[in-house]
This record gives structure tokens, sequence and C-alpha cells, in this order.
């Protein structure tokens, strides 16, 4: 019986340190600071696509957490043995359903036909980024694969020049716009070499409590009670769409909201649902 256990023990810990080297290391972006006095020319400057990070290991796609994505084999066929971070992404404004589309055990080729891996990233701790950028722009152009895209990233010598791409992506729809200092090498964790500039600023919290909807909303959910890391309590009752509202994130999940900096007692502006977190 001993010698059981012992061997049960030892396949326990020999799986959980497999799943835990399957996470792969990843750069996340902090919130771009309009307060601070940030040196434009030095951060190359791209689009924030709105999609599903993907990790290409040189064999499978995978997710932040090391979580296996399911596609299709004629998708990942012209992706080469390295290692490549970037975003499955469909269009602008429709993350929902591409998330449908990953999320799915067994793939569809025809959803999948309308999905491009966009690559913004070819991670190697001894290069910085401006070397990174050209060496997975001439990789990802020699693919010449139409489903799989280069993140092009520009360079601007002025707050100005920052703005106006800006809101030039913005008033398209997109969901803001990323900027990598140029000089920064691969790191794992979330970094000041990684800036994210959006028109609203998001944060996550998790759901506690369905409120009842009233009036049109009979039935439906009204609002959701989320609490976040720090402790705050607070409703959010919009952005739900009516197919959210009928079947709402469950009680435990975590969603992301987006908000308009924060009233004198410290919470959420204008609370808005965006999306349940992606839990793969």
């Amino acid at each position: 019986m001993f010698t059981i256990k012992y061997l049960f023990l030892i396949v326990v810990v020999l799986f959980t340190q497999c799943i835990s080297a399957a996470q792969p290391s990843v750069l996340l972006a902090k919130v771009y600071n309009e307060t601070k006095h940030y040196d434009v020319n030095k951060y190359l400057v791209s689009e924030k696509y709105d999609g599903v990070r993907a990790i290409w290991t040189g064999t499978q796609f995978v997710t932040r957490k090391g979580n296996i994505i399911n596609a299709p084999s004629w998708f990942t066929a012209p992706l080469p043995n390295v290692w490549l971070d970037g975003e499955l992404w469909t269009k602008r404004e429709h993350f929902s359903a591409l998330s449908g589309i990953v999320r799915t055990k067994k793939t569809n080729n025809h959803d999948w036909q309308t999905i491009t891996y966009k690559v913004f990233d070819m991670p190697d701790e001894n290069l910085p980024f401006s070397t990174r950028y050209k060496n997975y722009n001439e990789l990802i152009t020699s693919l010449n694969s139409p489903h799989i895209s280069v993140v092009v990233q520009y360079s601007f010598t002025n707050n100005e020049q920052l703005t106006e791409y800006f809101e030039n992506i913005t008033k398209q729809g997109g969901e803001g716009v990323m900027l990598h200092l140029a000089s920064a090498k691969h790191s794992n964790g979330r970094s000041n070499a990684l800036l994210k500039l959006k028109p609203y600023l998001d944060a996550e919290a998790v759901v506690i409590a369905h409120l009842p909807g009233k009036g049109k909303y009979q039935g439906m959910l009204g609002a959701l009670r989320v609490k976040t890391a720090q402790g705050q309590v607070f409703s959010i009752g919009t952005g739900f769409s009516d197919a959210e509202r009928s079947a709402p994130p469950e009680i435990g999940s975590t969603v992301t909201y987006r908000f308009h900096g924060l009233t004198k007692n410290g919470l959420p502006r204008f609370a808005s649902f965006l999306r349940v977190r992606d839990s793969l």
C-alpha cells in the first residue's frame, strides 16, 4: 500500500510539473498613464487587436495559461518551428464570436477560415524588440500565407503623431494601440516595456451575484454584482446584449469591465460589461 501511495504521489508531482512547464513565458502590458511622460520615439506602436492571445510553440497553439488551442491542421501547417506570439483575430468588435470558435473542442473548418493569426512578437530574451520585429516581419512575409499576417509596427517622433494614429484606429472601431519599447528584451509578466493605450480603462472583477432585471428586462439579468481583487463591491448594469442577459456570466466567473475614471469613493465610474475573461 505504501508503495502504491508513493508511486501515486510521484505521478501527481510529475503531472503538476508538466502542467506548469506548459505555461509559456508571456509579456503582458501595463496601462499607458497619460500623466507620465513617455519618450514616444523610443517605442514601436501598433494597433491593439481584440482577439484571442495565441502562442505558437513551434508545434502547436497554446493560450497564455498553456492550454492547447485546437486549430485545424491546415491552419497551422505553414507555421515554422519557432516561438511566435500573436492574436487569433477575425475583425474589430467581434470578440465574442471569435472566442466561441476558438473554444470549440471540435474544430469547424468553415469558421476557422474567417480567422487570421496576427503575429506581434518572436520572443527571444537576448534580442531587443526592434530586432525581433524585423525578424518576425521577414519570417511571416516569407510564408506568403493569407491567414498568417504581420502586426505592423510604426515609429512616431512626438505625442501628436501618436494621438493622430490612436484616434484614427479607435474611430474605425479599433480597441486601441500598443506601445512596445524598442530596446526592451523579452521578459515574462507585466512590464512597462509594453503599454496599452485605450479610449477607456478596463479591469477585472469576480461575479458574486445576479441582480434581477425590471421593465423590458423582466425575467432577465438586470446587473452583475461584482467584487474586485481589492475588495471593492459594485454593480455593472450596462454593456450586455439580450443574449448575455438571458444567460449571464456564472457566479464565480471573472469578467472584464470598462470604466471612465473613479468616483470620489474610489469606485469605477460608468462601469460597463465588456466580456467574460478568457478562461483558457
